[in-house]
């Protein structure tokens, strides 16, 4: 039996918007993968270390407060520091388009803006979980 996608969700920082991340937690659910939603008021120590526990696959961050350059750029420096080279980090919320291109070519994985289908976001883990992980 293949295992599932294990995804860690949470909201960093001080955003208190969680309608979004919580209709994605159970989509996700839905869609067969294991969802650790981890609430608001996240540290990116506590994100990353939630992640190396539950031995995920992909994290999924959502910002809506305009701190997504320091928080996902902070998120991505612990992945390297505890060698999780093989887990996806992902993201959404209010982001500009020209932070989202530079967030991706520091490493994070796809961005996703509001209004993004939910079965867009559920394809791309999908795929990059197939092609990326053991």
């Amino acid at each position: 039996m293949e295992r599932k996608i294990r995804i860690v969700m949470g909201k960093p920082g001080l955003d208190g918007h969680d309608r979004g991340i919580k209709v994605l937690a159970s989509s996700y659910r839905d869609a067969g993968m294991e969802v650790i939603y981890l609430g608001l008021r996240q540290t990116p120590e506590m994100i990353v270390h939630a992640a190396l526990q539950e031995d995920a696959d992909v994290i999924a961050l959502s910002s809506l407060n305009n701190a997504h350059n320091t928080i996902f750029k902070n998120v991505l420096n612990l992945m390297k520091e505890k060698k999780l080279d093989d887990v996806l980090l992902v993201g959404g919320g209010i982001i500009p388009q020209k932070d989202i291109e530079n967030l991706e070519n520091e490493g994070v994985g796809k961005l996703f803006g509001p209004g993004t289908p939910v079965q867009e976001t559920i394809d791309y883990i999908s795929n990059w979980v197939s092609q990326n992980r053991r």
